[in-house]
């Protein structure tokens, strides 16, 4: 949004609260006739309100309208802002209110030296590509370093440590997981249950393991629905889920 105009509607405190974040954005903030791709509507009268956003999408603007999620094109994430991290909480309009609790509850979580980490990190691409060579190798030694406990656990690192790190590159070794679930609900997953499924290359798994849970794995992780576990040993880390 940096010297964009955005259109700004409305008095009053959420209109106070949206031209804050505007600022804070360094967005250029204009009335209701000047050209803009972008606006927002803070005006507590529903029939003026319905009558701007009417007025503006006629001519093409994207408008996100305050406590109007039907009528947004658009909406707005709670920020938390570690530079150069960002987290964005969004609830697609659904509770700006719940946005803000869950904004609140992991500011107290996310240190001050989360955006210092990512960005010695940033610095030592090239030493880290030179200490791991191979893609699959360093994604699985990153994702050891920055599992909770880890040698650059993102909620306890500093900077410094990402040199520490470096200077003793642990190589990866093929590994075998079994977890033998007791429920259905990935809420009941240990805290060790949860990290392997995060850190898993592949996952082989009974037909009757649940998608919730397989959902709790790497995005990109070949999942494998099974009858037994595989007998063959392969690269990285491998899961097999029965019942316990």
């Amino acid at each position: 949004m940096a010297g964009r105009a955005v259109i700004l509607l409305g008095e009053g405190e959420p209109a106070a609260a949206k031209r804050r974040l505007l600022e804070r954005a360094g967005a250029s903030i204009v009335g209701e006739e000047a050209a803009a791709a972008l606006a927002i509507v803070a005006i507590e009268d529903d029939a003026e309100a319905l009558a701007a956003i009417a007025r503006l999408k006629a001519r093409g603007v994207l408008v996100n309208a305050v406590d109007r999620p039907e009528q947004c094109d658009f909406t707005l994430p709670a920020i938390i802002d570690r530079s150069p991290v960002i987290v964005a909480i969004g609830t697609g309009g659904a509770s700006a209110g719940l946005a803000a609790a869950l904004r609140q509850r992991l500011e107290a979580l996310l240190p001050a030296t989360l955006g210092p980490l990512a960005e010695r990190l940033h610095a030592l691409r090239a030493a880290i590509r030179l200490a791991y060579p191979a893609l699959d190798d360093r994604r699985r030694a990153l994702g050891a370093a920055f599992a909770e406990g880890g040698a650059l656990d993102p909620l306890r690192a500093t900077p410094e440590a990402v040199g520490g790190w470096l200077a003793t590159p642990d190589r990866p070794s093929d590994r075998f997981v079994t977890l033998r679930l007791r429920s259905a609900d990935p809420d009941d997953l240990t805290l060790g249950e949860a990290r392997a499924l995060a850190l898993a290359d592949r996952i082989y798994h009974l037909a009757s393991i649940p998608a919730a849970i397989l959902d709790r794995a790497r995005a990109d992780a070949v999942r494998i629905a099974a009858d037994a576990p595989p007998a063959v040993r392969e690269a990285g880390l491998t899961v097999w889920m029965e019942w316990a």
